[in-house]
């Protein structure tokens, strides 16, 4: 059975960073699309930043564009998630998922296998 476990979360001020973690069990991240999404209360669930399996192209929202790094690191596999320059509205439960289908790395949430449980990030301005 899969398993993924996010950690990392936090309070933070506004401008500070966080590196999130999702260790994966039962499952390969190299062979899997793998992202991060967040979902902020009252929110849908959105697609923040994710690798593609077979050629490791990596995407990002805009909001999060050259503030944020999605990066794996196949021998722990474990995928991170670097935030630097946190706003109040990167503010939201962050999950992690895998996609079995290797070349993917699709926008809509249940298009993906596995998920985390999630980490609250919290940023106060």
């Amino acid at each position: 059975q899969a398993q993924l476990v996010e950690s990392g979360g936090g309070l933070v001020q506004a401008g500070e960073s966080l590196r999130l973690s999702c260790v994966a069990s039962g499952v390969t991240l190299e062979n899997c699309g793998v992202g991060w999404f967040r979902q902020a209360p009252g929110k849908e669930r959105q697609r923040v930043a994710c690798i593609s399996g077979k050629h490791g192209n990596s995407y990002y929202d805009d909001s999060v564009k050259g503030r944020f790094t999605i990066s794996r690191d196949s021998a722990k596999n474990t995928l991170y998630l670097q935030m630097n320059s946190l706003k109040s509205e990167d503010t939201a439960t962050y999950y992690c998922a895998a996609d079995l289908a290797e070349a993917a790395c699709p926008r809509y949430p249940e298009l993906y296998d596995y998920w985390g449980q999630g980490t609250q990030v919290t940023v106060s301005s």
